[in-house]
């Protein structure tokens, strides 16, 4: 099937940069390909040239009785890209505009591997609802200086920071492999650790087997001096008399594979 949402997203991101004074401009003759029904945008005089859009991203589909209607977030900034009929770019303005706006495509096809039709100009729309978020299960404060908050502490900063003593791996239980992020901060403080059970709140380690998840706000300082609120959510499981990290949710901890499925997923 054709990707209906990948077709409006390039849609959206052309007819933005459209200027119908312009219609012979490659932006323009590259919109009514994709949509011969679609009326372009008029800019108000022949300088002005479309937002700086810098991302177009799809976020939602949805079936309709005659075929199917893409909203695609449209994330840019104030500045103004050259414009269509000069090629130069104009100078920034103290306008405010919109740092996403949300429009919606409409159109027909995709079943089948079949080409993809869009029927016309897009609608501009308000951004899509968000479900209120559940109540958290981390609701049990685990202090810094105890076991499973010393642990993770001390996991995160070898986790993210560069030039620490102990790599990540110390801290993992046996069999989870982990890949680390590629950038590195300078420096990493652990603001809040909670926990979703009350054993992980104890000073004393629980027996082999034992299981908590933990949530774990973290600020880490890049070397240009920027911090940045990070959230980590793990599980712990404790073994010999501590606290050992088995999963997290950002999926780069898993236990390990057999090597053939390491060769062929390029697991290290």
């Amino acid at each position: 099937m054709a990707d209906a949402a990948g077709t409006a997203a390039v849609f959206v991101d052309l007819w933005l940069r459209a200027d119908a004074a312009v219609p012979d401009s490659p932006v323009a003759v590259a919109v009514r390909a994709m949509a011969p029904a679609a009326e372009l945008p008029r800019r108000s005089r022949p300088e002005a040239a479309a937002p700086g859009a810098v991302r177009v991203v799809p976020v939602r589909t949805t079936s309709t009785p005659v075929g199917w209607t893409v909203v695609v977030a449209a994330l840019g900034d104030t500045a103004r890209t050259a414009s269509p009929s000069t090629g130069e770019a104009p100078e920034r303005t103290s306008d405010t505009a919109a740092v996403a706006r949300y429009f919606a495509v409409s159109g027909t096809g995709g079943q089948n591997g079949g080409p993809v039709a869009i029927s016309g100009s897009p609608a501009e729309v308000a951004a899509p609802s968000t479900a209120p978020a559940p109540p958290s299960p981390y609701t049990r404060p685990v202090p810094a200086g105890d076991a499973l908050g010393t642990t993770v502490g001390e996991f995160l900063r070898a986790y993210l920071a560069s030039g620490q003593a102990t790599a990540p791996e110390r801290y993992l239980s046996p069999g989870v492999r982990l890949s680390v992020p590629a950038a590195a901060y300078a420096r990493v403080d652990v603001e809040e650790v909670a926990a979703d059970t009350d054993q992980a709140a104890a000073k004393a380690v629980p027996g082999d087997g034992a299981r908590a998840r933990v949530r774990v706000l973290v600020s880490g300082e890049d070397r240009a001096g920027s911090r940045w609120p990070l959230v980590y959510r793990l599980e712990m499981t404790a073994r010999a008399g501590r606290w050992e990290v088995s999963a997290m949710d950002a999926g780069t901890a898993s236990s390990a594979p057999t090597p053939a499925a390491s060769a062929q997923a390029g697991v290290q």
